[in-house]
């Protein structure tokens, strides 16, 4: 099938790799998206359907999707390929159209991507969803092909480098790798697993066996995705960054999910993300983004926090580029109370041993560093 002509021959080369050499230098500090299936699903997008064939049955919604992102400063896209390989497409009877839904997934993003300022495009990879041998039938030959074909159809698309995301097993995506490296050895590649609340992959995998894997595998850039929310991410980030010299990258959920009214939301608010996402370059993660929940809101505000970190946008004598400038935080004029002030004595218990000069204590509660307040309402109760 054919969509016309494809928007990426008509991109200035030269721009396009001063973007990608920012991509790979170890000090740039670079931005990517947030969650495309979240969005997908808030525009009614059910998700019982194959969210990967919208890039040829509903074109202009994903398009629309990538240009939220763009206009709120994400310098990568990622594809809506994530899984689009031949394996979990075969389960909708699309195997056949592994190439060209690829192909298409990377035409629509570069579209958006050309609206921009030096935005590139990532083709997104998702894991197979099954098992690779000895654990299970697949052959690591198999699932190299498998991540080859794929590839081979956002390559095509216009995806300036690929992203491995989301995987569980060091050894499947280590086979990924792989197999990106034999679609074009030349195209970056950023590798991301995911870890759960006990700080390990799904198998097992503490972040210093990920760091030194994916450091061993070969991947530009490595790091973390999805997992249950930024501060288990950023922990581990801090426990990889003196492990590896290889650019690091993370890229949270919104927080942990919770079912409200039968609907799965995710409550980490977009000045949430943000903070954290300062937090995270701190840790030493030059690549920032956010995974499921997140939305052009969330990418907006972590470019509002992180872009004056970025020598990039620094102006001579420590400024910010207009571009990248901080909220202007107005005076306040101050005029005289309308009620008149209520004696210390007067206000409350406490108020009145401190006016009387007896001795008081004070706990204080420190609020939680996620967005779970459990245990610090039990402790709380206990006082």
């Amino acid at each position: 099938m054919s969509y016309g002509p494809v928007a990426h021959e008509k991109r200035d080369a030269a721009t396009i790799a001063a973007a990608l050499a920012r991509l790979v230098d170890p000090q740039s500090l670079v931005l990517f998206d947030g969650a495309m299936g979240t969005m997908l699903y808030s525009r009614g997008v059910f998700i019982n359907q194959c969210y990967d064939e919208l890039n040829v049955r509903a074109p202009d919604l994903v398009r629309e999707v990538h240009r939220g992102y763009v206009k709120a400063g994400a310098e990568v896209l990622e594809t809506n390929s994530f899984g689009a390989n031949r394996l979990k497409l075969a389960q909708f009877g699309l195997a056949a159209q592994t190439r060209e839904l690829n192909q298409r997934a990377a035409e629509l993003a570069r579209e958006a991507a050309d609206e921009g300022n030096d935005v590139l495009v990532a083709g997104a990879v998702g894991p197979l969803g099954v098992r690779l041998e000895p654990y299970g039938p697949t052959s690591v030959e198999e699932a190299r092909e498998i991540f080859r074909e794929q590839m081979d159809g956002l390559k095509a698309g216009g995806a300036d480098l690929f992203i491995l995301e989301t995987f569980s097993d060091l050894h499947e995506i280590g086979q990924a790798i792989a197999a990106a490296r034999e679609v074009d050895p030349a195209m970056p590649v950023v590798a991301q697993m995911t870890i759960g609340v006990d700080g390990l992959t799904p198998y097992g995998a503490s972040p210093d066996d990920v760091a030194r894997a994916l450091d061993r595998f070969g991947a530009d850039v490595i790091g973390l995705n999805c997992s249950v929310g930024p501060q288990i991410i950023l922990d581990a980030i801090e426990k990889m960054a003196p492990l590896t010299r290889r650019k690091l990258s993370a890229q949270p959920n919104a927080g942990m999910p919770r079912d409200v009214s039968g609907r799965s939301m995710y409550m980490a608010s977009a000045e949430y993300m943000a903070e954290y996402a300062r937090h995270l370059v701190h840790a030493g993660a030059k690549v920032v983004g956010g995974c499921c929940g997140t939305t052009p809101e969330h990418i907006r505000a972590m470019c509002e926090f992180v872009r004056p970190l970025s020598p990039r946008f620094a102006q001579p004598g420590g400024g910010v580029s207009s571009a990248a400038a901080p909220p202007v935080v107005r005076d306040v004029v101050h005029r005289a109370p309308d009620v008149q002030a209520v004696p210390l004595a007067e206000r409350s218990r406490w108020g009145s041993k401190i006016a009387k000069g007896a001795f008081v204590s004070s706990v204080e509660i420190v609020p939680p560093r996620g967005v779970d307040a459990t245990r610090m309402l039990a402790d709380v109760k206990k006082l």
